[in-house]
């Protein structure tokens, strides 16, 4: 790459996974010849959802707020890529702004971390689990009604240092970010795809830029993957169909074997009742579509007045 090219602004939110995520789009960038480390800036911005500590984002209006920061820096060009963890991207991004790709994906299932119990099953009745996601508390409680949960804030640090200190009995975090942060062995049970299915676009990392910007988008191109981004595809399709925002319990998770693609989808009460499931396959090349139909089959079965519309 010439010493001419220009230089690439990586935005991204301060959490120490959130900086560990830039710091791997700056390696693999790198390592593809695209750009020299000392033409690669990564800048810190707080966003709202950072500063909310208190309560549950869902409550605070969803998912937008860890992006709306990053978005106005790439639209007033403080910034030219946005890195962000895929499951925090609302199904609709501002006018302007697009996905140009994604990371090869980590592995997307959730990790349980009980140090006292192990398992979901080995839980006592009565347990406390902290979370802060819709999605795992209605699965949690479709599974173990048997179990308290409580809301549990804070980045995947501040949430395991809590559980240390006693809040609770267990917590739930994305395996992901666990091995990412190179903490994976302080989860005593991974949940199979199968019973607890992950948040859309969990274990992604998503790369948002301008819609103006094509060069940029070719330049990126030698380190985005095509498997994750139909994959996402499938998972989004299903999310934007049916409207959600992080205070619906939706989980949605496709996986490519060769030129297929599977999908599996869910929606539920918050308390873990008259929840839908549905799985489809098909050909990868029509992963947006294989969304959009499981989405109208879970609208068809979901009995009327459980889906909560974004804000």
């Amino acid at each position: 790459m010439p010493e001419t090219a220009p230089s690439i602004r990586l935005g991204t939110r301060g959490s120490p996974l959130a900086l560990v995520q830039a710091d791997e789009l700056r390696r693999r960038i790198i390592e593809a010849g695209i750009a020299a480390s000392e033409s690669i800036e990564i800048i810190v911005i707080r966003t709202t959802g950072d500063r909310i500590t208190d309560r549950a984002l869902a409550e605070a209006g969803g998912k937008g707020l860890f992006t709306k920061e990053l978005d106005e820096a790439l639209l007033d060009r403080r910034i030219d890529v946005a890195v962000h963890s895929a499951k925090d991207l609302p199904t609709l991004l501002p006018s302007g702004i697009g996905i140009a790709g994604y990371l090869p994906r980590e592995d997307a299932r959730d990790a349980l971390i009980a140090p006292r119990f192990g398992g979901l099953d080995k839980l006592p009745s009565g347990a406390l689990i902290g979370t802060a996601s819709v999605r795992r508390e209605a699965q949690l409680r479709r599974l173990r009604p048997d179990i308290e949960v409580r809301l549990l804030r804070g980045n995947v640090d501040t949430r395991l240092r809590k559980l240390a200190e006693g809040e609770c009995d267990a917590t739930l975090l994305a395996l992901a970010g666990l091995k990412r942060l190179h903490r994976e062995a302080e989860a005593t049970e991974i949940l199979d795809v199968a019973t607890f299915i992950p948040a859309v676009g969990q274990g992604a990392i998503a790369l948002a830029a301008r819609r103006d910007d094509a060069r940029l988008a070719l330049r990126l191109a030698p380190v985005l993957d095509l498997a994750t981004e139909r994959a996402l595809a499938a998972e989004r399709a299903f999310l934007g169909e049916l409207d959600g925002s992080c205070r619906t319990p939706i989980a949605g998770h496709a996986v490519l074997a060769g030129e297929q693609l599977r999908f599996c989808g869910l929606a539920l009460k918050q308390d873990g009742t008259n929840a839908v499931e549905v799985a489809r396959e098909g050909r990868a090349a029509d992963a947006e579509k294989l969304g959009a139909e499981a989405a109208s089959e879970v609208l068809a079965r979901l009995p009327p007045g459980i889906l909560v519309a974004r804000r």
